[in-house]
């Protein structure tokens, strides 16, 4: 398989990671920002909003991007919002974060996979996409039980810088190992939203 597919999937870890790690660590976080857990809880709920809106509205912004380009992007998008959630020192900062982090979920599993297919033959494009997802998986069976223990011992603050690494590293691999591949065709925003409206 390319190596390039190893990028992606260190991408698809490190989103897999600040998505579902949040679970384990509320309390810490509550502690934290001397609020109740269900409140901490809005971290969560804020990157489901983030993932939300961002997947749609990046997707036909970034139409016309070229996908290299688009993924450095988003991976960039990623780290700083990982570390702006690190260093926050309000609750709502945190939040901010949080959004800003997921702005990037939807859409970078999108041209992550479109890529991932592109690099091998058409008989293997399953297997690529798979490699790449793999680091989700990963993420959810590794890096949550780790993340979650990190958050324990030391610091929650700590996760999020690891993850803000993990994103460092994604841009870096993005840059070094995925091909340049041309921008997609432009997307219509009428069009994609008039889907959600039943005839």
């Amino acid at each position: 398989m390319p190596m390039a597919l190893f990028a992606l999937a260190i991408g698809a870890f490190g989103i897999g990671l600040t998505e579902f790690v949040i679970a384990g660590i509320l309390p810490q976080i509550a502690l934290d920002f001397g609020v109740e857990i269900p409140t901490a809880g809005l971290m969560a709920t804020t990157y489901a909003l983030g993932v939300f809106v961002g997947a749609p509205i990046l997707t036909v912004l970034g139409a016309k991007v070229p996908r290299k380009r688009m993924l450095l992007g988003l991976a960039i998008i990623f780290t700083l919002g990982n570390i702006l959630t690190a260093v926050a020192p309000t609750l709502w900062l945190a939040l901010a974060g949080r959004i800003l982090t997921a702005l990037n979920h939807g859409t970078f599993f999108g041209i992550g996979s479109i890529i991932a297919a592109s690099l091998v033959a058409k008989e293997r494009q399953a297997s690529a996409i798979a490699l790449m997802f793999s680091g989700l998986t990963m993420a959810n069976l590794f890096g949550v039980p780790a993340g979650t223990w990190l958050a324990q011992a030391y610091d929650w603050r700590l996760v999020f810088w690891l993850i803000g690494g993990i994103g460092v590293v994604t841009a870096f691999s993005v840059a070094l190992l995925v091909p340049r591949i041309g921008a997609g065709n432009p997307i219509a925003l009428k069009n994609e939203i008039s889907s959600f409206i039943a005839p």
